[in-house]
């Protein structure tokens, strides 16, 4: 009957939560820093950053940075907007 383990994919993550940390690497990541470039502007150590882009891969059940972005963007837990913290250099 229908395509039930097509939907408990899209039911499991909607319920994703990110905690503002995550979501904070995940955005840094999306503007295009590296984790180091990140690291530095949280003032945190590159193994913190990566820590945390772990945990969001696992959270999102993803293996990269592109599919992670996507995924977030997607599930709307982060903002879609390819200037998103750029200024208008």
């Amino acid at each position: 009957m229908g395509v039930p383990n097509a939907s408990r994919g899209n039911e499991a993550q909607r319920g994703v939560r990110l905690t503002p940390t995550e979501v904070r690497v995940l955005s840094l990541i999306a503007q295009g820093h590296s984790s180091q470039e990140a690291a530095d502007k949280m003032v945190v150590s590159k193994r913190t950053v990566d820590f945390h882009l772990a945990n969001v891969y696992n959270k999102l059940q993803v293996k990269n940075r592109v599919q992670a972005l996507r995924m977030a963007s997607r599930l709307g837990l982060i903002p879609f907007d390819p200037f998103f913290g750029q200024s208008g250099e």
